[in-house]
């Protein structure tokens, strides 16, 4: 079996550190599960104001499918250049208040999961790692006008209880985040995940209340002050766009309206069964309900990017 750490190479004056070990990771993701583009945002936010050094690098070569996954290059007049590489890197940061963390981040891994997994759990025991919280975000048909939802998983109960009141079973697709939980679970380390449910019609677009909410609930699980302020600045410019474009179109306001009776009816309720998923805890088909605000949207101009937002 091949040693999972030689995916890694480190930066040996820093993995080596004194204020390395017993620290709280952050992980996120870009990929499949990022609806809204959250990580994305998190990250540039994180990397943009917090002070920041590289720790450890993942051999990208080795795990990403750079066909399904093409990256970006740019041309200048005769020639290329500015090859943007995907990155998968750890990183000490500290947060508002100078405390030191660790952050996870970058591409979601194509290839090699479980050897991909056993790297980053042998990193996390080698620096004695408090809490792994992670987020990812989901498309659901939810709506816009009502707050963002979550879903808290783990084996940090004092992390997840009161956040949400249900506990559905529901088969879904994997992704690398979680896989990596369950594999923190059964070594027996601490972790806390957070899925955010974007409304599925904007799943596409940057939707910077979702990166938010997503920020809050980390900063709240590794008592951390992470910088949300120019992602809310961004909501406000988004919140009015949607609802410009919500206002012109009597069919979009009426699917949004349905799917405001619909959250409404299972937030007043005492129930655990999700308002995300039918009576027989399957994720429902969200076709019906957004077919007419995609196929609105899409006729419209795109949703701007707001300052601190990424592409």
């Amino acid at each position: 079996m091949l040693d999972p750490l030689s995916l890694v190479s480190t930066t040996p004056q820093l993995i080596d550190a004194d204020e390395l070990p017993g620290l709280d990771m952050v992980v996120g993701f870009t990929g499949v599960a990022e609806a809204g583009h959250v990580v994305s945002q998190i990250r540039t936010e994180l990397l943009d104001q917090l002070e920041h050094v590289r720790v450890a690098r993942f051999d990208a070569d080795q795990l990403v499918d750079y066909r399904g996954n093409r990256p970006r290059i740019a041309f200048v007049g005769d020639h290329f250049g500015d090859y943007q590489a995907p990155s998968i890197e750890l990183y000490r940061l500290r947060d508002g208040l100078g405390r030191p963390f660790l952050l996870l981040t970058g591409v979601e891994p194509d290839y090699q999961w479980e050897r991909f997994t056993r790297a980053v759990l042998r990193l996390v025991e080698q620096l004695d790692v408090r809490l792994v919280a992670w987020t990812q975000s989901l498309p659901l048909p939810v709506p816009h006008t009502r707050p963002i939802g979550v879903t808290a998983h783990g084996n940090r109960q004092d992390l997840i209880e009161g956040i949400t009141s249900w506990k559905p079973t529901a088969e879904l697709q994997a992704a690398v985040a979680p896989l990596l939980e369950l594999r923190l679970m059964e070594a027996g380390r601490g972790v806390v995940g957070y899925s955010i449910h974007v409304p599925h019609y904007l799943a596409d677009s940057v939707y910077p209340q979702a990166a938010v909410a997503a920020l809050e609930y980390l900063g709240a699980a590794t008592s951390l002050v992470l910088p949300t302020d120019r992602l809310r600045e961004a909501g406000r410019v988004i919140v009015a766009q949607i609802a410009e474009q919500v206002r012109d179109s009597a069919e979009v306001a009426r699917i949004v309206g349905k799917l405001e009776q619909r959250y409404d009816e299972y937030a007043g309720t005492q129930s655990r069964r999700s308002l995300l998923t039918k009576e027989n805890d399957e994720l429902p088909d969200a076709d019906e309900i957004g077919a007419a605000v995609e196929s609105y949207l899409a006729a419209r101009p795109p949703l701007q990017d707001g300052p601190g937002t990424a592409e």
